[in-house]
């Protein structure tokens, strides 16, 4: 493997890490926005930035229970969708996709399922408005489950790493983290 091509794939790992990463909060968040607005809530916030954990501050919100919900269900649905597409079109980077698919259904699954224990952020708030702990750990396992699957799934390629999918990638995780910087607003919360 040649200097070019070490350098490529760490770029992609790296790239395609952080990028999941802060992915996986965005469509976290996407999924309250969409619960809170088809229930009559109003939006009042969304902290979206590298350096923090993400959040959505919803008031008036008159379903407070499904728009928490919301979080971790697109959270997972939205990446494991776009897998569906990717693989169908028979995309030559469905793998990357299909790693973020993974990643966000394994943090979705860890953070509903192991958040229970100290009732952590949206676990926490699931469990204050009446969901039994068990239904927390039955949507963490069935997360979890099926994104070791579709890591499962990833095999170790003989070819080099594409150039244009690792550049793509770090591209991606550019404009997102310029993006997050531009539209936050510092002293919230």
């Amino acid at each position: 493997m040649s200097r070019g091509d070490t350098f490529l794939q760490v770029l992609l790992v790296v790239s395609l890490a952080c990028l999941s990463w802060l992915g996986m909060m965005v469509v976290h968040e996407c999924g309250h926005v969409l619960h809170a607005w088809a229930s009559g809530g109003r939006v009042t916030g969304v902290l979206l930035h590298p350096l923090k954990i993400s959040m959505t501050q919803v008031y008036p919100n008159p379903h407070p229970l499904f728009e928490r919900w919301g979080g971790p269900v697109w959270g997972c649905l939205i990446p494991f969708g776009m897998f569906g597409v990717a693989r169908l079109a028979r995309a030559r980077f469905a793998y990357i996709v299909r790693f973020f698919a993974g990643f966000c259904l394994i943090a979705n699954g860890v953070y509903i399922g192991l958040g229970s224990f100290d009732r952590v952020g949206d676990a926490g708030n699931l469990m204050g408005l009446g969901t039994p702990r068990w239904v927390l750990w039955l949507f963490g396992a069935v997360a979890l489950a099926l994104g070791l699957w579709l890591w499962h799934g990833l095999r170790p390629s003989k070819e080099p790493v594409r150039r244009s999918h690792a550049l793509g990638v770090f591209a991606l995780l550019c404009l997102l983290v310029a993006t997050e910087l531009a539209f936050y607003r510092p002293g919230w919360p």
